[in-house]
């Protein structure tokens, strides 16, 4: 049984404000292509189809294109809403398209039955998880224990009742518990949404959506298999692809990827203003239809910069300055690190800065407490 996996499309997104539209309509036709040479028996999109959860109309008809030319091809299409998407939105109609091999996970009623397929060694079946809170679990298991993320997937799991002599695929959408971040995804309050990865042993393939770079979590059987595009500069050295997954007889897996070459590729360049501008630095490269985050090191500002580089570089997206000027001010602030401090650490460092103390660790289990019900949306 061969699959593809795909996750976080991000349809309607922007970066730093270019629309993204045109390029994604340009990958997905080469994932159309991949899928044709391929010849699998299913796709795995493992949510954040949309950028937002009321997306713009032009990412609706670029999705709706898409899943058309999927439903012409003879294979199961399996997807499932992310944090991004609406789940009520995502799932309309799921129950009439499914007819043409359209699987939309509804939204989460405590109950995901699978879809079952058959191959050669047997029977496939593939569980349908959309992304849940453990708000979104406990209304419907009151009896059990569910205390944080873990809980609510282990408990949404149990409910499923897997069949362990057949092979079993989970598409969800999740963070698992020390996979590597980008800039450009949603990051939760104090890192409350983690998920240990033990909770999928039983699965002979997650298929996980939510983390931008490709990556295995501890296993190929748990992978994210990355967004189609860069979208933010944090993914600049990122090798986009799609995963492909051929399960055999139970216990056997193979898994690869296959590159996906952009309409546009984001990259970052960095030197003298002179320098950037001169033809001999720029003209044996792309920067002209690139995505181009530049970081001038002249001391002084220049002028009009960002339109004087744009008639070089016009997808000139983001302009920066290292210097010793900026570089004194971040040591002065310390607005280098803000973001890659968890609310605690925040909490904390204010805390102590405004009473000359440190948070007791009761305090601490307070603020945890707090911030884990404001993510989950209790207060």
């Amino acid at each position: 049984m061969k699959f593809i996996h795909l996750s976080d499309l991000h349809l309607g997104k922007r970066v730093n404000e270019f629309s993204m539209i045109e390029d994604q309509a340009y990958i997905l036709n080469q994932i159309l292509e991949i899928i044709d040479k391929e010849a699998p028996d299913g796709v795995l999109i493992a949510g954040d189809v949309y950028d937002k959860s009321v997306p713009l109309a032009e990412a609706v008809r670029l999705f709706d294109d898409f899943l058309f030319a999927l439903s012409t091809r003879s294979l199961k299409v399996f997807i499932v809403s992310g944090n991004h998407d609406s789940a009520e939105r995502l799932s309309f109609a799921s129950r009439l398209i499914h007819k043409n091999g359209i699987y939309i996970s509804p939204v989460y009623n405590g109950e995901i039955l699978p879809t079952r397929m058959e191959d050669t060694f047997g029977a496939v079946n593939v569980y349908m998880l959309p992304f849940v809170k453990p708000s979104n679990v406990r209304r419907y298991f009151e009896e059990e224990e569910i205390g944080s993320y873990t809980d609510a997937i282990r408990v949404a799991i149990q409910g499923m009742k897997l069949n362990h002599n057949e092979r079993n695929v989970l598409v969800a959408h999740q963070f698992v518990t020390g996979a590597s971040r980008s800039d450009s995804e949603e990051i939760s309050v104090g890192g409350t949404d983690n998920v240990d990865a033990s909770v999928f042993a039983d699965f002979d393939y997650v298929a996980l959506g939510h983390l931008h770079g490709p990556q295995n979590c501890g296993t190929d059987k748990i992978r994210y298999c990355g967004t189609p595009l860069k979208y933010s500069f944090s993914e600049a050295k990122h090798h986009k692809s799609v995963t492909v997954i051929e399960l055999e007889e139970k216990g056997k897996l193979s898994v690869r990827t296959v590159d996906l070459i952009p309409l546009r590729d984001l990259v970052e360049i960095k030197g003298k203003y002179n320098d950037l501008m001169l033809k001999s630095f720029y003209e044996h490269k792309s920067y002209d239809t690139d995505y181009v985050h530049v970081t001038l090191t002249d001391e002084e500002d220049i002028p009009d910069a960002i339109s004087k580089l744009r008639t070089v570089y016009k997808n000139l997206m983001k302009l920066d300055y290292d210097n010793t000027r900026t570089q004194s001010r971040q040591d002065v602030d310390g607005a280098t690190d803000v973001e890659e401090k968890s609310p605690h650490q925040l909490f904390a460092e204010l805390f102590e800065l405004q009473n000359n103390l440190p948070m007791s660790q009761e305090q601490g289990k307070l603020i945890d407490k707090l911030i884990e019900q404001i993510w989950e949306g209790d207060i």
